[in-house]
């Protein structure tokens, strides 16, 4: 399985408009991050998108992506499904599909009226799959487990695929949840800065729930300006746990 990190960023990315902070002027270009998104290849040859933000067209181009199978969404926040438009290219000739919960549907439907109730020709073909965390998504052969996560108060999703977990925008995991992560290989987890924030892990909570996890390796994401330099803050990270890039390629 290889994972392409699209995008490590959080809601305003990296650099930040206005911002003359060392991270935002940065040379390095993994300092530079555009809002959080990651492309999975499975063994089988299937091409599974989590999340679709405002970002995505660059990305997709960034990415030399070809084709898509199915789309995961985390959550409403539309640094992670405003680029739903965006998938025209995708599904001409086939229906993309995409799994949400009823909520983040409902949304979809409001604000996407020319998608999926009054359509005209040249829109996306989505074809939207309601979820919840007690249900299993197949992909191919690949079998898909949603993971209960809060964002702050609100209730979103992560996603397990084989030896892989994904989960952004964290404050907390169901404690019925948490044994979905046993025995993983590679977890990529919210880290949004050091110092608290209502609705995301800093990097201490987040290495706090990768000690009680246990992974092979861990990758951060949905990162702001004020975590730091990319090269400075991974020395100072446990074992085995670093910060991703965009761009980043991995195999699990």
């Amino acid at each position: 399985m290889k994972i392409t990190f699209l995008g490590t960023g959080t809601s305003c990315g990296v650099p930040m408009p206005t911002c003359q902070c060392p991270v935002c002027k940065s040379t390095d270009p993994r300092d530079n991050r555009l809002r959080a998104s990651v492309l999975i290849e499975t063994d089988d040859g299937n091409n599974i998108l989590i999340d679709c933000g405002p970002d995505f067209r660059q990305q997709a181009l960034r990415a030399d992506i070809k084709k898509l199978d199915a789309l995961l969404i985390t959550h409403i926040h539309f640094d992670h499904c405003a680029g739903l438009d965006d998938l025209r290219a995708y599904s001409f000739r086939n229906s993309l599909n995409t799994y949400a919960e009823d909520s983040v549907a409902e949304t979809f439907i409001k604000h996407y009226d020319y998608i999926f109730v009054h359509r005209y020709p040249g829109v996306p073909s989505v074809d939207l799959h309601r979820i919840s965390p007690t249900d299993v998504i197949k992909v191919g052969n690949n079998e898909i487990v949603p993971i209960r996560v809060f964002h702050g108060k609100l209730p979103i999703l992560g996603y397990r695929i084989g030896p892989l977990a994904y989960i952004t925008d964290c404050t907390g995991i169901a404690d019925e949840d948490w044994k979905k992560l046993e025995g993983i290989d590679t977890l990529i987890l919210d880290a949004l800065r050091w110092h608290p924030h209502p609705t995301h892990w800093t990097v201490e909570q987040a290495m706090e729930a990768v000690r009680r996890i246990k992974p092979r390796h861990t990758y951060f994401t949905h990162m702001s300006h004020e975590i730091g330099l990319h090269q400075e803050v991974n020395q100072r990270l446990d074992d085995d746990v670093e910060l991703a890039y965009d761009g980043l390629i991995i195999n699990v």
